[in-house]
């Protein structure tokens, strides 16, 4: 009887200990709420159809490319110059002739079948959160109008990031 008792008092010194030990370290940081407010409103943040936007020299010979990976063409055409090329829901587009370099995008307002989606960040939201995290915008939307409107900035490494809302 007496050696069960040792072993409820064991078990129940361990458990303290353990608890006492846990609340010690497993403290955050004073500014881990503000890094996790941070990274809440970065995740939260709605961007829309995503595609990368392809500076290409030849249209005709990088669509029959991009078909032999199994896209189609989507959007766009041949005489315009530019097309856009959907496999499932991945989007490239093609453009000849109209800038350098490849940009990624994003729709702001649309799925990857440019069908309007009901929730989404209105682009001068989503400029003033980029505002708000110091990063610098190469072009703006004009925050006094409504509907379509773009903006543009350059990540660390120098691609161009084109955000394009339609509506």
């Amino acid at each position: 009887m007496k050696n069960k008792y040792i072993t409820i008092v064991g078990l129940l010194a361990s458990f303290a200990i353990g608890y006492y030990l846990n609340t010690i370290f497993a403290q955050k940081p004073e500014n881990a709420n503000i890094e996790k407010t941070k990274t809440e409103k970065q995740n939260n943040m709605k961007l829309g159809a995503f595609s990368i936007s392809l500076s290409v020299k030849d249209l005709k010979t990088s669509k029959e490319f991009y078909e032999k990976l199994g896209f189609n063409a989507y959007a766009g055409s041949m005489e315009q110059n530019y097309l856009i090329m959907k496999n499932d829901n991945a989007l490239i587009g093609l453009f000849q002739g109209m800038f350098q370099g490849n940009i990624l995008t994003f729709n702001p307002g649309w799925d990857e079948n440019a069908n309007n989606i009901e929730n989404f960040d209105d682009i001068r939201e989503i400029q003033k959160q980029l505002k708000t995290f110091g990063l610098a915008l190469t072009s703006e939307a004009d925050e006094k109008t409504e509907g379509p409107a773009s903006l543009m900035l350059t990540d660390p490494d120098g691609n161009v990031i084109l955000l394009d809302q339609h509506r």
